[in-house]
């Protein structure tokens, strides 16, 4: 958004200088963006007077000018055509730089003649286009600044021009009236109300309007009037020059009256050649192959439903966005019909979206206008195109009703303290809602009609802050409640998550973040990829799915690291995956991933590759560290991305406590990773929380006699596991029986069997144990591993 400061000055009675307009806007949440001030530019330039002129010795279109500067006289060589003795110039002197050429002058030497400076044309001071000659000036003393002769004889030529940042919650801010109501809030200056004005029409409008029924809700209002008998041509002097100081080209007078609503009021609107409309005009929706040559002459195709402006013979404006070329006014218009309506925002922008159109009446739109001011805005611009280009209005037609806005919220001036920490008297909130427009009564405020954003109590806190300046917001320390030991403020799972992700730190893996959203091919993989949690807008292919697991996005993370040669990887994420797309289905998980050799976690170790024992070892070790019981077991209950033979779960019972192995091959090709991934998968939550708030190590059991091992080698078919041979064992007598352990296996026996070699540790309690009180633990060990596994001792 850009106005000059003298536009801002008509709707704000202020005598606050440039900065501190500028400081303030930024200040209100209105972003100052940039500033175009030409005073900077024209700063170093002076007057002066020239005293002589003759011809150039060895130049027929060259001058030579005895030319007096406060310095004293100057020679300088001059090529206008109206260099001439006795006129007020303005001179550059060496060193200086003059914008318009792009150049930072020196003492130079023309055709052997000295030229020390020049003096500048309009053009090259970027004044205007006029470079015929030098400036001549009416007046002036020599040395006078130049930038204080133009403010006093020609202000507008150094009039500044701000460009703000508008946020798409204050769409009353793309006009200069909103900026300056900001403004006023502030304390800048006074606001200057918009002239009331209605023009009584003197005849009915020739020109009628509808809007059909289907359209109801997205044309709400649709107002206009003719205006006969204008003459169009150039715009005056002053709209022209404001409308190229914000980067807008003049058209003629009555697409300038348009675009200066547009940007002084917030008020688009629209002019049809009268003379060009076939019928009335209709808010419609197009139809099939239905087409409109634009007035930025492009030809837009509508699909079906498009809302759009036509008359008898087909569409005539894109409702809202943009008018066509058939119907625009040209300089032999001499019948206009003029058009003020209110728009759904969303339909508009669909609307401008589809057909890839930007324009200042959409960019407006689609935030929303005032529908309050739908019918004021075409009375004040019926005025203005009467004043330029004469004429007579017709009577106004109308269509729809302007929607209801009326709306209002509690004003409860403690919340300012509660939701900001700024201790605003209420009489100043009560003044701050008031100077922004806001009607109060009681404790009720109604909101504006300008004011779409403003939707609940809180807002009305932000505008009362946001006019007091959060920049004087101080830090205060948050009050205690009472003394003592605050509530922890962490809740137990997320204590466990940050120990888990600790623990994992530093185990040696490297975190990784990856997105929640992965492709249907992969998250089928782990068991999702279901249309519960397909995305219905995904930001690309590869983004469709919820995730079902942490492992795809750390294969994937694995696979482009591999294509950049680093083979050795040792990566962990914690998480939420998603069982399905309800709230509440789903879980938080810690994964990791290694592959390649143990050097991605320990450079200076022995190299070796990976195996499903380092899953494991550091699964059962990010469990202890976020207290999980030591009493869990091993399954192979296994999901199909685990490799069949080379995993398994860790459980108590029938909860899931995390997974281990090798990733399946499949997957791995699927992801394109080389070699050997193992990895493991923590159900961070489903680990019990301990009985207790505060968790206790248990008692340390210690004693003073001596243990006795005994080793036992056991014949069991090949397919037996070990760990249920270990049960067996620990089981023969838990009061004696301190731990059983694994030494040794032997497969390839006759018969499809194995052997496996375990030593069972005995720690008596309160006496040394005789020989025979081993012998009978010994033989219930044997025992119980032959009705567990049908094992036998090996002979």
């Amino acid at each position: 958004m850009k106005f000059t400061l003298s536009w801002l000055k008509e709707h704000l009675d202020t005598t606050a200088t440039l900065a501190q307009i500028t400081e303030a806007l930024t200040d209100l949440g209105l972003e100052v963006e940039g500033v175009t001030d030409p005073a900077a530019k024209l700063a170093t330039f002076t007057l002066a007077r020239v005293l002589h002129a003759e011809q150039h010795p060895d130049a027929d279109r060259l001058r030579v000018c005895r030319v007096m500067t406060d310095e004293g006289e100057k020679q300088i060589v001059c090529g206008a055509p109206n260099a001439r003795a006795g006129i007020t110039v303005v001179l550059a002197k060496p060193g200086d730089y003059v914008p318009g050429i792009d150049v930072t002058l020196g003492v130079g030497k023309i055709r052997g003649v000295e030229s020390h400076g020049m003096m500048a044309s309009e053009r090259e001071l970027e004044l205007s286009e006029e470079h015929d000659g030098i400036i001549e000036l009416p007046s002036g003393e020599v040395g006078q600044k130049f930038v204080d002769w133009l403010a006093a004889n020609r202000p507008d030529s150094i009039d500044p021009v701000i460009e703000i940042k508008i946020t798409p919650n204050r769409p009353d801010a793309l006009g200069v009236h909103g900026i300056a109501r900001d403004l006023a809030a502030r304390g800048l200056g006074v606001l200057k109300p918009v002239a009331d004005t209605v023009v009584a029409g003197g005849f009915p409008s020739s020109i009628g309007i509808r809007i059909t029924p289907e359209l109801a809700e997205k044309a709400p209002f649709f107002s206009g009037r003719v205006i006969r008998g204008v003459r169009n041509g150039p715009s005056p002097e002053w709209l022209q020059k404001r409308l190229r100081a914000i980067g807008l080209r003049p058209i003629n007078a009555l697409v300038d009256v348009t675009n200066f609503f547009t940007y002084d009021l917030n008020r688009p609107l629209h002019v049809f050649d009268a003379d060009k409309v076939k019928g009335d005009l209709v808010v419609r929706p197009s139809a099939e192959g239905e087409t409109l040559l634009a007035l930025d002459g492009k030809t837009y195709a509508f699909a079906p439903g498009t809302m759009i402006i036509a008359d008898e013979t087909g569409p005539e404006s894109i409702a809202g966005i943009m008018g066509g070329e058939v119907s625009g006014c040209t300089e032999d218009t001499v019948n206009v019909f003029l058009e003020s309506a209110y728009w759904d925002p969303i339909s508009v922008a669909a609307t401008g979206r589809a057909l890839k159109i930007n324009s200042d009446a959409r960019y407006r739109f689609e935030r929303g206008v005032d529908p309050a001011f739908t019918q004021p805005g075409l009375e004040l611009a019926t005025r203005m195109i009467l004043d330029l280009c004469g004429g007579e209005a017709s009577q106004v037609v109308t269509a729809g009703r302007v929607p209801d806005t009326a709306r209002s919220y509690a004003l409860d001036p403690a919340r300012v303290i509660s939701l900001v920490g700024m201790d605003i008297p209420e009489a100043e909130q009560r003044r701050t809602l008031t100077a922004l427009g806001f009607r109060l009564e009681g404790d009720q405020a109604f909101v504006p009609s300008w004011r779409p954003d403003v939707q609940g109590s809180a807002d009305l806190v932000e505008e009362v802050a946001r006019i007091a300046s959060l920049t004087k917001l101080q830090g205060q320390p948050l009050p205690r409640p009472r003394p003592g030991v605050p509530q922890p403020v962490l809740t137990p799972l997320q204590r466990r998550e940050s120990i888990a992700r600790r623990m994992a730190a530093g185990l040696g893996y490297n975190e990784c973040v990856t997105y929640s959203f992965i492709d249907q091919p992969s998250a089928a993989f782990f068991g999702g990829g279901a249309d519960a949690v397909r995305i219905e807008n995904p930001i690309s292919s590869e983004m469709t799915h919820m995730r079902p697991d942490l492992l795809p996005g750390l294969l994937a993370a694995a696979a482009r690291n591999q294509a950049r040669g680093f083979a050795d990887l040792a990566l962990f994420e914690c998480g939420p995956v998603f069982l399905g797309g309800e709230p509440g289905e789903q879980d938080l998980h810690l994964s990791g991933l290694l592959v390649g050799s143990n050097a991605a976690r320990d450079p200076y170790a022995s190299r070796r590759k990976v195996d499903i024992y380092d899953a494991k070892a550091d699964a059962e070790a990010i469990l202890n560290a976020i207290g999980a019981p030591a009493k869990a077991q091993i399954n192979r209950k296994l999901a199909g991305w685990w490799h069949p033979g080379r995993a398994g779960n860790i459980a108590l019972g029938p909860n899931l406590l995390a997974s281990f192995g090798e990733i399946h091959p499949r997957v791995l090709r699927h992801f394109g990773i080389k070699g050997v991934a193992v990895g493991f998968t923590i159900h961070v939550a489903n680990v019990p929380l301990p009985k207790t708030r505060t968790p206790s190590r248990p008692a340390l059991m210690l004693s003073d006699l001596q243990a006795v091992e005994r080793d036992f080698a056991f014949v069991v078919d090949a397919n037996v596991e070990a760990l249920t041979l270990v049960n067996a064992a620990a089981g023969a007598d838990k009061a004696l029986i301190e731990r059983v352990t694994v030494f040794d296996q032997f497969t390839g026996l006759e018969g499809g069997k194995k052997s496996i070699a375990i030593t069972a540790r005995l720690q008596p309690r309160d006496k040394t144990l005789t020989d025979a009180e081993i012998e009978a633990v010994a033989a219930k060990i044997v025992e119980k591993v032959g009705k567990a596994t049908g094992g036998v001792l090996r002979a």
